[in-house]
C-alpha cells in the first residue's frame, strides 16, 4: 500500500471496556498506549488519520476526533460515524486493541485487491478480524439502516454485503490479535519475547 493519498484511516477507540476495566486505547504496552502503536503502524500509509471517540483524552495524540453519531451502538455505530465523516471512497477501519499491528502487515494484506469489494478484511483459520479492514464510503446508508433496525452484530451485517476476506499466514496471527483483558495483555507480553 505504501503511502496512499486517497484513503482515510479511522481507529475505533470506543467501547465500554468492561473486560479490560479501563480505556483500551490508552492501556500501556511496551511503554506506549495501544493507540500509539496503531498510529505508528498507519502513519507511513496515510496522512488522513482520525480517531473515532467521544473521549477527549485522545486529543493528546494530535489527530482529529470523530464523535459517535449514535451512542452505544458498538463497532457498527463506530464504522457508521467514520464513513459518514469520511471524504474518501475507501477507508481503513482499525480497532484500538491491536497493539502489535505493523505497517508491514497492513501493506502485505490490505493492499491485496482491496478495491474489488465493498468490504475487505483479514481472517485466519480460526478467527475473522472485521476491524482490520477496508470499507467503502458508499456503505454509510447500509450502516445507518442497520443501526435503525438494531442489527448491531458486525459480522452478521457484513455478511449481508459484498465482502472479501484475506487469510493471513499463521506466523502473522500475533500481529492482529485483539487484546481485551488484562490476562490477554500479560500473555501477549510473553508471546512477543
Amino acid at each position: 500500500m505504501n503511502k496512499i493519498n486517497n484513503i482515510s484511516v479511522y481507529i475505533l477507540c470506543g467501547g465500554k471496556n468492561i473486560r479490560m476495566q479501563k480505556e483500551k486505547g490508552l492501556v500501556l504496552y511496551k511503554s506506549q498506549p495501544f493507540i500509539q502503536h496503531i498510529i505508528n503502524a498507519i502513519k507511513p500509509i496515510s496522512k488522513k488519520i482520525f480517531l473515532v471517540t467521544d473521549n477527549n483524552l485522545y486529543q493528546k495524540f494530535g489527530y482529529p476526533l470523530v464523535n459517535d453519531e449514535y451512542k452505544d451502538k458498538g463497532p457498527v455505530g463506530g464504522i457508521y460515524s467514520a464513513l459518514k465523516h469520511s471524504n474518501t471512497h475507501y477507508n481503513i477501519i482499525l480497532s484500538c486493541d491491536i497493539p502489535n499491528i505493523t505497517t508491514s502487515i497492513l501493506n502485505t494484506y490490505l493492499s491485496k485487491e482491496i478495491y474489488q469489494k465493498e468490504i475487505t478484511f483479514l481472517k485466519d483459520e480460526q478467527y475473522e478480524y472485521p476491524l482490520i479492514g477496508v470499507y467503502s464510503k458508499h456503505l454509510v446508508s447500509k450502516f445507518e439502516e442497520a443501526i435503525n433496525t438494531n442489527i448491531l452484530r458486525l459480522l452478521r451485517l457484513i455478511k449481508c454485503m459484498d465482502y472479501k476476506t484475506i487469510e493471513i499466514e499463521v506466523n502473522d496471527k500475533v500481529y492482529v490479535k485483539n487484546i481485551n483483558t488484562r490476562q490477554e495483555l500479560e500473555l501477549l507480553k510473553y508471546e512477543m519475547l
